[in-house]
């Protein structure tokens, strides 16, 4: 039996929360967000708190369970406090300049990388070295975290590339003759 989807899911004050028999919407200062649920998850609403369930006893509603009230969590989070991921940039004349709904990125190519943001993603850049990915979906925030870090991945002789702020790289030492 899921441990996880043992515990509640509380809904904080500003959020709403939709349900339907194969999708739930929440709604919160941040955004909104909509996930569909699987058949064999049950989801009920009962005073501010969302209780997930498995329909039967089998092995893969249990682990849908868990998984569907971590995936309600982080969407709850999301719309109320939201998601951010911070990228900093090392090497010289590496920069990074959030334009719009694009992030322009010179690091080290002959040319600049201009990156498109989906929908539900903001960009800032406070300084040209450092790059925030905010927004209210955890998944999304993620993945354009790493898809900006996959252009140019820290290595580790000089340490040069766009890292994770909590990153540590491992420097190794160079070939002596």
């Amino acid at each position: 039996m899921s441990r996880v989807a043992n515990s509640p899911v509380e809904i904080p004050k500003g959020v709403e929360t939709k349900l339907s028999d194969s999708e739930i919407s929440v709604k919160g200062s941040k955004g909104n967000l909509q996930l569909s649920l699987h058949r064999l998850v049950v989801v009920s609403e009962n005073d501010g708190i969302l209780k997930i369930s498995a329909k039967d006893k089998t092995r893969q509603a249990d682990a849908l369970a868990g998984t569907f009230r971590s995936l309600i969590n982080n969407m709850v989070y999301g719309v109320s406090h939201g998601y951010e991921k911070k990228l900093l940039l090392q090497g010289v004349g590496y920069r990074a300049k959030s334009q719009g709904n694009t992030v322009n990125l010179t690091v080290g190519y002959s040319h600049p990388i201009d990156y498109k943001l989906p929908d539900g993603v903001t960009v800032e850049t406070p300084s040209q070295t450092e790059i925030v990915v905010s927004g209210a979906d955890k998944q999304l925030v993620g993945q354009v975290a790493a898809e900006i870090r996959k252009f140019r991945p820290p290595e580790p002789y000089k340490g040069k590339g766009i890292r994770y702020a909590d990153e540590r790289v491992y420097r190794k030492e160079a070939k002596k003759k």
